[in-house]
């Protein structure tokens, strides 16, 4: 499981391309609010020091009802750094949205109190029976997704009880299981792109769903193309 460290703002290391969209968007922001926080940090401490009431000063300074330059300034920068959030927030949402047609992998999930099921398909062929999990302490012992490394996948949710949360922490992606969302909604569909690193990736339910919730773990195994060739074939090979 990736680690998350200071340079990647305490996010882990992404395994997905989309990934790469939302670790640029967090940083954006997180250097947007850390400059505004240093200029209204450094006026308060400018207006402070230079504008302190003086123990021999008899009379007020100068009162003005309204300095309309300033008053400009002060709407108009808000409006802008608005703006340019809402730009960069709306674009990469669209991107992370994005579904393509024809994906190499397509993966069926269903959640359910309290573990997973997932059912692969791929060239065509859907593997016969799906992989299905208990209850478990620790992740590894969960369900495993097995899925090539360099390929788009794409993931469809479903529920069968209450609301579950699909996460695994090195998408940088989380997305809500809801009962009644029927197939291809865009709420209940969404796809990545795995990036060349090979590895078991951890994966969790991030809704509150009832009794077992900490244990609807799973994990994520991202192999080689020929790899993943293999275990689907073996897959197949089950019902002969």
């Amino acid at each position: 499981m990736p680690e998350a460290d200071w340079s990647r703002g305490l996010l882990p290391e992404h395994v997905t391309e989309q990934g790469g969209i939302v670790q640029s968007l967090w940083n954006g922001a997180w250097i947007a609010a850390l400059a505004t926080g240093a200029v209204v940090l450094g006026l308060i401490i400018w207006a402070c020091i230079f504008h302190r009431k003086r123990k021999k000063a008899a009379e007020l300074p100068p009162q003005v009802r309204y300095n309309l330059p300033i008053e400009i300034f002060y709407t108009l920068v808000p409006l802008v750094m608005v703006s340019v959030f809402f730009f960069y927030t709306a674009r990469d949402s669209q991107a992370l949205e994005k579904v393509s047609a024809s994906p190499d992998v397509k993966v069926k999930v269903e959640a359910f109190a309290w573990s997973w099921r997932f059912t692969t398909e791929t060239g065509g062929k859907k593997m016969p029976f799906p992989v299905v999990g208990l209850p478990v302490s620790d992740y590894r012992q969960g369900p495993q997704l097995v899925l090539p490394v360099g390929k788009t996948v794409q993931f469809d949710l479903s529920s069968d009880d209450v609301i579950h949360s699909f996460w695994v922490p090195a998408f940088l992606f989380k997305r809500d299981v809801i009962p009644g969302v029927k197939e291809g909604n865009p709420g209940r569909t969404f796809e990545i792109k795995t990036l060349d690193k090979p590895g078991v990736y951890a994966g969790r339910c991030a809704e509150l769903c009832g009794v077992d919730h900490s244990r609807m773990l799973f994990s994520v195994k991202l192999v080689p193309q020929a790899e993943f060739d293999t275990y689907f074939a073996d897959q197949l090979r089950r019902t002969q």
